[in-house]
């Protein structure tokens, strides 16, 4: 899927990265833990959390993930920004739940690191 496909599908709004929409994502993983980030995901896939701190962006680079979601609307402050700039990670945010993002872009065709 690509990005701007998953930013359509769940209403948001693109905090930074507009010129990546085009990079294809091709898992998911929605959590607010990073340990279990860090065990469970696969390369290309986008980040579902409603945690914001700088945390989150260097667990996504160390992934290789194209693409953080902020559900919720939480919103990345300043640094994050900074950060995702620096690592070209595309940051969203979205007003929907994790529960309800998750589900719209399975429902969409997106699956999980396992591919389930």
């Amino acid at each position: 899927m690509k990005i701007k496909e998953l930013v359509s599908i769940l209403e948001g709004e693109i905090v930074f990265g507009e010129e990546y929409v085009e990079n294809e994502v091709f898992a998911a993983c929605g959590s607010d833990m990073m340990s279990d980030v860090l065990a469970f995901v696969k390369e290309q896939a986008v980040m579902l959390t409603g945690l914001v701190n700088p945390q989150v962006v260097r667990t996504a680079e160390m992934m290789d993930m194209k693409c953080i979601v902020f559900v919720r609307g939480k919103r990345p402050d300043e640094s994050m920004v900074e950060l995702a700039e620096e690592r070209e990670i595309v940051l969203v945010c979205t007003k929907l739940e994790m529960f309800s993002s998750c589900g719209k872009l399975y429902e969409n065709g997106l699956r999980g690191a396992s591919g389930k």
